[in-house]
């Protein structure tokens, strides 16, 4: 009886360490689907937004040209993850949990409306070619205005209206960033980052090569210094928009930040959040990662570089066009 009572427990402590390690591996995996969603479009992430804003690239090009790279960069990771003998079994039903955590309508109202001002801003761009950050405060105050008039009346629900969120910004992280652009631009206006770039062209003759390096760069160093001081080493008339260059370079410093927990703002919330351990994610996430990064910029290049054209109508496909 009591080895009986030992071996339930000791399978139920397997599997509650099981447990615990899929929700910790689906964490880690949350953090390179963020990452590879935000690459793919100018508004997913701080430095595709830098790109964009500075004209490097577009809005509809750069989503139609990384929108593949991005999704490799996740599917590959996914796949060889799910190959591993560590990842195994069915996972709790959390449908009954689902059921009991309903967004309530007026939230879902405010969520709907806030990822449509989101959405909206490159379209105010292109329709009134003012700057983006007019648009998203166009949005801003169309989301004072709704949570004002969902919650008239409602004192005890103050901190759900915007005022209450402006007090929460993170006004240390905005002027850090501010830091840095301007610590980037005066080694601009310095010329030192025209003679790094003369020495990378000199010494590194693939635009391929630098922006894979500088992805590389991204899981140690934040990725918004480099992607600044890249663009204050080349203008557009070294690449112009939409060149494979400036593409290559919003996709690797999207998604490099992947391969290391501290290389991203999603892996340091995972990590703080989870109490992740930085040699866990090295042994258990970055090999993926690093594969998942390597197969989008193959998938990049071969798609930008082979000769290869889809039919774009029924009669250019040969068996059913009768020839």
């Amino acid at each position: 009886m009591l080895q009986h009572s030992l071996y339930l427990l000791k399978h139920k402590m397997v599997i509650i360490k099981n447990v615990e390690f899929a929700v910790t591996l689906l964490g880690a995996v949350v953090v390179i689907s963020a990452n590879a969603g935000g690459a793919w479009t100018p508004i997913g992430d701080v430095t595709t937004t830098m790109l964009w804003i500075h004209g490097q690239i577009s809005t509809l090009q750069t989503m139609k040209d990384l929108f593949v790279p991005a999704a490799v960069s996740l599917a590959v990771p996914l796949a060889l993850m799910s190959l591993t003998s560590e990842v195994n079994g069915k996972g709790q039903d959390s449908s009954d949990v689902l059921a009991s955590e309903q967004m309530a309508p007026r939230g879902q109202l405010v969520f709907f409306v806030g990822v449509g001002a989101l959405i909206f801003v490159p379209v105010f761009k292109a329709l009134t070619g003012l700057p983006p950050f007019m648009g998203i405060l166009l949005g801003l105050g169309v989301l004072w205005i709704l949570t004002d008039a969902i919650h008239y009346g409602e004192s005890e629900r103050q901190k759900l209206k915007v005022p209450q969120a402006l007090s929460r910004i993170d006004t240390q992280g905005v002027l850090f960033f501010l830091g840095i652009l301007l610590s980037v631009s005066s080694l601009e206006a310095a010329g030192i980052l025209r003679e790094l770039a003369n020495y990378l062209d000199a010494h590194i003759p693939s635009s391929e090569v630098i922006a894979g390096a500088i992805g590389v760069v991204s899981a140690i160093i934040d990725n918004v210094p480099l992607v600044a001081a890249t663009m204050g080493m080349y203008d557009l008339s070294s690449f112009p928009q939409d060149s494979e260059f400036w593409q290559l370079i919003a996709y690797c410093a999207g998604t490099g930040g992947s391969m290391l927990i501290i290389g991203s703002a999603a892996g340091v919330a995972f990590m703080g959040m989870e109490k992740v351990d930085f040699f866990w994610y090295l042994r258990k996430v970055s090999g993926f990662a690093f594969a998942g990064y390597a197969a989008g910029i193959a998938a990049y290049l071969a798609i930008h570089n082979l000769p290869v054209s889809l039919p774009t109508t029924i009669a250019q496909v040969p068996f059913l066009s009768g020839s």
